[in-house]
């Protein structure tokens, strides 16, 4: 039988895990044993995005692993289990766990580690550095009890470790030991528009000094003590003042590394023994460079498998990334809400360079373009507003179309319509993550399928955007065969033009074949939802009725055997002993099964549908109203106890789930809406899974948006911080219209923003900063809903003809619908399965 080969992985970073995605890619997978040791409990997550965390990510949310991954190829995979001692003459590599593991390739992907200054009272209580989740789990305990926090270093994950800090509620320093934040990234002139921007958002900068010492009192941390003589209070510090190679295992075996450290390898990747490669950031490169960004690390694992797939199976079997002479260092961040980004030759290095500056002062943007005497653009930096960026990069060591001048120029300062991507050529790099062009890019056809086939876009992210201008646009964007137009769209012309009935706007603006006609099933409940939300009135009357949904039309929730469920609103969760007894007697006087629901609601279930005004009428008398759980409209808004009971609780958060409830009862969406406020950041109320979120801080509210549960949960993104209450009502009316303006039908505010081009930051700009002009629109339509809104219950018990409806025979009113059976269960009813089977009532 044939040997089959054992590669060993050491590490499992970002790096690691596309490695092993590249030996699968290549088959070797499938002829060698392949074992990964990682040192972490967890396997391969997502560094770049760690401070997600803080913006309601969970651990599992940030996995770079697919499901199945690991099993479906046979890898090995062990954890919190790292090497421990390697030995080259045996071929063996020995983990902590005392695991033996004889290897024929040895391939080191143990990163870097935290530089930590050595300085007195680095080891105290309070004391963290910014790793990984780990540390961030640490950091977020600590933080519960303490008021100021003060990160040391001022580049990249230095002030993500700041942001986090102010996330947490601490005022918050930042320590840096050269002149200029970023000092990698941004020259002088980025770092000062940088560092105004940062102060407004009310953090203390200390630049141009470093750390003397850790003040501590019995052992924890109670300031630090600075080389320009000052101190500052703190109870926390974190050190994230850059990393080193971690390259102990090599040096313990007698591997080569270079004087300042990083195991060196050739331009294959492989150390100075040939079984053995090193990549990622723990690699000393050929160019005489340690690479800390994950995209050099990325090219570095292709190559590592291309070389070990020709070995194992010939030449034949090595693709591209076959040798690493060096890789592009651009990069793009988003730190403390601020665009940063730098490419090519930032800081003018190269001979007799020019550079090119536009720098706006009052708006915290700096944009600095790089070119040689002829016009070649070299490099840049881009502070406050990095927009073009996946314009530029790619034309790097080329001559633009256009002057340099109008590359930097604002719109509306003279600058012409800004290039496309289609301007670039094919070979231009649009994803530098994963080195993929623009003409891999143009032979797909969708963003999912360029994600699979050449795994653009699932870097760092910067590339998304380009990536969606250079595919092309759908032929019929249009909602049904009735309706050339998108959900948006219709919004848009039925609000312009005034329209108050389907028919109209069929008529007018409905596609030739279909004017005249009756409509589908997808544009009419998506027309009759635009109406309601325009107009306000009542949904059943007129034409208005043959637009429903089921639900809708009875104003209740249809259930599998024909009967209905009631649910009263009961805001915030909040409910007097006296209508919790009513709720009881309309139960036991109807018949009807209760369940305390998940948005802190009472269900009613199995009212006949001659049944429901004569309920309705109990409830009504007692002062509830419709909880419109059957339309696609606002659900809930959930809330803990808030300061008024619990010790932990920092804001009156049942008031404000109360407020906020009654604000948007009844206002109709393209899809449900959900929403909670906990009254700290221990998030009872699940806030940052809902639709819209609040949780209180010390200094008031954060406003996060675009969560949801379901098939495919997705956290909600933290939108502004520190609001007060008018300012967080503001917000929220101009999100939730401009959600339902711009929404397709049927979507969730979670797809909807995860299409939404540009995303949260787009987001921001429109209803933050009013970006589009549109903010003073988007309050007074939500002003007119508010000053609008009638019960619908209500509406229907006053009128007589409306009630007409409410029967299960329409030639004989009185009878009951004799399919609705129940049976009985834990002393209450279920519907009669045995019907459901022999009468074949439908499900839905």
């Amino acid at each position: 039988m044939a040997h089959m080969p054992t590669i060993v992985l050491v590490g499992h970073g970002m790096v690691g895990q596309r490695f092993l995605e590249a030996l699968a890619d290549r088959g070797v997978t499938e002829r060698a044993r392949i074992v990964v040791l990682c040192e972490e409990p967890r396997p391969a997550y997502d560094r770049v995005r760690l401070t997600s965390y803080f913006d309601g990510k969970k651990p599992d949310d940030l996995s770079m692993v697919e499901d199945g991954f690991m099993a479906r190829h046979g890898i090995e995979l062990h954890l919190d289990d790292p090497a421990e001692t390697i030995d080259r003459e045996a071929r063996t590599v020995t983990s902590r766990a005392g695991r033996v593991i004889a290897y024929d390739t040895l391939v080191l992907a143990t990163g870097s580690y935290p530089f930590v200054p050595p300085v007195p009272g680095k080891d105290a209580t309070g004391c963290f550095v910014y790793r990984t989740i780990e540390d961030l789990l640490a950091i977020e305990e600590y933080a519960k009890t303490a008021a100021t926090g003060a990160v040391v270093g001022g580049g990249l994950l230095g002030l993500e470790a700041a942001g986090a800090l102010k996330g947490l509620g601490l005022e918050t320093h930042i320590v840096e030991f050269a002149p200029r934040l970023m000092p990698v990234q941004v020259d002088e002139g980025g770092g000062a528009a940088l560092l105004r921007t940062i102060e407004n958002m009310g953090l203390i900068v200390h630049t141009g000094t470093g750390t003397q010492e850790v003040l501590t009192e019995d052992g924890a941390v109670t300031g630090m003590a600075l080389s320009d003589g000052s101190t500052v209070a703190t109870d926390m510090v974190v050190f994230s003042a850059g990393v080193r190679p971690r390259d102990q295992l090599a040096r313990d075996c007698g591997l080569g590394v270079g004087e300042r450290g990083g195991i060196a390898v050739d331009e294959r990747c492989r150390t100075s023994d040939p079984a053995v490669y090193a990549i990622g950031e723990c690699a000393l490169a050929a160019d005489g460079r340690v690479y800390g960004l994950v995209a050099p690390g990325y090219e570095m694992a292709l190559t590592a498998a291309a070389a070990i797939a020709e070995d194992e199976a010939g030449p034949a079997a090595a693709a591209a990334g076959a040798t690493f002479t060096g890789a592009d260092t651009s990069t793009k961040l988003k730190l403390l809400g601020v665009d940063v980004a730098s490419f090519g030759d930032a800081h003018g290095t190269t001979e007799n360079c020019l550079d090119v500056v536009y720098s706006d002062s009052r708006s915290g943007i700096y944009k600095k373009l790089v070119v040689d005497q002829e016009g070649v653009l070299l490099g840049g930096v881009l502070v406050g507003d990095a927009e073009s960026y996946g314009m530029l990069r790619p034309m790097t060591g080329t001559k633009p179309p256009v002057s340099p001048e109008q590359l930097v120029l604002p719109a509306g300062a003279g600058a012409p319509v800004a290039l496309g991507p289609s301007s670039l050529p094919d070979d231009a790099i649009i994803c530098s993550c994963h080195n993929v062009t623009k003409g891999a890019i143009c032979a797909c056809s969708s963003l999912p399928e360029v994600k699979k086939c050449t795994k653009a876009g699932t870097g760092c992210g910067s590339c998304v955007k380009v990536i969606q201008q250079l595919l092309p646009k759908p032929a019929d964007s249009g909602m049904c065969g009735c309706f050339s137009y998108t959900r948006s769209e219709l919004y848009e012309i039925v609000r312009t033009m005034r329209f108050t009935s389907y028919a109209q706007l069929l008529d007018s603006h409905g596609r030739a074949e279909a004017r005249g006609g009756e409509g589908c099933e997808i544009c009419k409940p998506a027309v009759a939802s635009i109406l309601a939300s325009l107009t306000n009135e009542y949904i059943l009357d007129g034409e208005r009725a043959a637009l429903q949904d089921t639900n809708d039309h009875f104003l209740a929730n249809m259930q599998r055997n024909g009967s209905y469920s009631i649910v009263p609103r009961i805001p915030g969760g909040e409910i007097t002993p006296d209508k919790l007894i009513v709720i009881g007697e309309v139960a036991r006087d109807f018949g009807l099964y209760t369940k305390i629901t998940g948005g802190q609601r009472i269900d009613l279930f199995g009212a006949r549908v001659d049944q429901l005004p004569a309920i309705w009428a109990r409830l009504v008398d007692a002062g509830f109203e419709s909880g419109h759980a059957y339309g696609k409209s606002l659900r809930t808004v959930k809330s803990c106890v808030g300061q008024t009971w619990c010790r932990y609780g920092v804001q009156d958060s049942v008031k404000m789930a109360i407020d906020l409830e009654l604000r948007y009862r009844g206002l109709r969406a393209p899809h449900k809406l959900k929403s909670a406020v906990s009254g700290c950041a221990r998030e009872c109320a699940e806030a940052q899974s809902k639709d819209f979120g609040v949780i209180a801080t010390a200094n008031g509210w954060n406003l996060y948006v675009g969560g949801n549960g379901g098939a495919t949960p997705r956290h909600a993104d933290l939108l502004a911080q520190d609001l007060s209450d008018a300012e967080l009502i503001r917000l929220i009316d101009r999100f939730l219209m401009f959600y339902i303006r711009t929404a397709d039908r049927l979507e969730r505010t979670a797809a909807w923003l995860e299409r939404l081009e540009g995303g949260l930051e787009h987001l921001r700009d429109v209803i933050v900063h009013d970006k589009l002009g549109l903010c003073d629109e988007l309050e007074a339509l939500m002003a007119a809903h508010v000053a609008t809104y009638r019960d619908e219950w209500a509406e229907t018990l006053n009128d007589p003809e409306r009630l007409r409806r409410f029967v299960s025979f329409v030639n004989a009113p009185e009878a009951p619908d004799p399919s609705v059976k129940f049976v009985p269960e834990r002393g209450q009813i279920k519907p009669d399965l045995t019907v459901l089977t022999l009468e074949g009532v439908s499900a839905r």
